[in-house]
């Protein structure tokens, strides 16, 4: 007897990821989830560099910006006794100016410069509700909790996130044209939007991806709002906000994006990289006895023998 609706997933016709992979991931908050479990494993990520973006104008912002390997210093500006820039989000603030830009300067040129080697492009969209600043009629990453008054809030069309979404495709090739592009949909729920607004919101957004994803064999989507929304369906699958999937969840759609991205041959791997991983986090009643020195030579043995095998590997 079946308890729930399962999703079903194809095997992807692009190239598989491996510890030779390099992957960016940019996105949503669900972005960062994703990349917490590639870096648990060992993977060669870079997860939102300029901090999280959740419109699909703002990564084409950050990624026409990384491809002319300059800044928008016009999105620059002083408030709170710190600078920010409405292109990336609030964790990149300083109090000085020069920290500041030096930061996001040295941050675009790493990205110019890694988006060329880059295997995988992981993009997780969150929301077509945008928000344009009335003065300069720019869009913005981040309203870093100005008044309301100084923007104006903009639902994108299907055809304008559809017509944004080949653009980041463009960039992205223009780096590397052999990239594999996984375009995935957030499961947050974004309800300060309204209810009605968030659902209309991710339709436009799932069907702009829909009339992108089949343009190339190098692009592709991964459901995780289907993932969620079906094989998940109950509220015990979120956090206590009854906005953001709960651990289990995030694990459960990981399980399901190994299963169909991450090179098969890998599973012993990841095994042991989990047992390695999970001893290093133990904490032991008695550090200093016996059987702990002894369990701790263990997983540095098993540490080596992975090194042996994969150089890059780093505990």
């Amino acid at each position: 007897m079946k308890f729930q609706t399962e999703v079903p997933l194809n095997p992807t016709n692009g190239n598989t990821i491996d510890f030779d992979a390099k992957i960016v991931l940019l996105g949503s908050c669900f972005t960062e989830h994703i990349s917490e479990k590639l870096d648990f494993y060992k993977f060669q990520t870079l997860c939102n560099p300029f901090g999280i973006l959740f419109h699909p104008q703002a990564i084409l912002t950050f990624l026409r910006n990384v491809s002319e390997n300059k800044i928008d210093e016009n999105a620059v500006f002083f408030a709170d006794e710190q600078w920010k820039s409405f292109n990336a989000h609030s964790q990149l603030n300083n109090s000085s100016k020069t920290l500041f830009l030096n930061q996001l300067t040295s941050r675009t040129e790493d990205c110019n410069s890694r988006f060329k080697t880059t295997s995988h492009f992981i993009i997780t969209l969150g929301t077509a509700w945008s928000y344009r600043h009335i003065n300069t009629q720019n869009y913005v990453a981040n309203c870093h909790k100005l008044s309301s008054t100084q923007f104006e809030k903009v639902l994108f069309s299907v055809e304008e996130i559809t017509n944004i979404l080949h653009k980041i495709k463009d960039l992205i090739h223009a780096f590397n044209p052999k990239a594999e592009v996984i375009f995935t949909l957030s499961p947050v729920r974004h309800l300060k939007d309204g209810y009605i607004e968030n659902t209309q919101s991710k339709a436009h957004l799932i069907s702009a991806i829909h009339k992108v994803v089949h343009s190339s064999d190098v692009l592709h989507y991964f459901p995780s709002f289907e993932i969620m929304m079906d094989e998940l369906r109950d509220y015990r699958f979120y956090k206590s906000d009854m906005i953001h999937p709960s651990a289990q969840a995030i694990d459960f759609i990981w399980e399901k994006f190994k299963s169909v991205w991450i090179d098969s041959r890998l599973n012993d791997t990841l095994n042991i990289i989990n047992r390695i991983q999970n001893g290093l986090q133990h904490k032991p009643m008695n550090p200093n006895s016996e059987a702990h020195q002894n369990f701790l030579k263990s997983i540095h043995s098993e540490i080596d023998n992975l090194k042996r095998e994969f150089p890059h590997l780093k505990f």
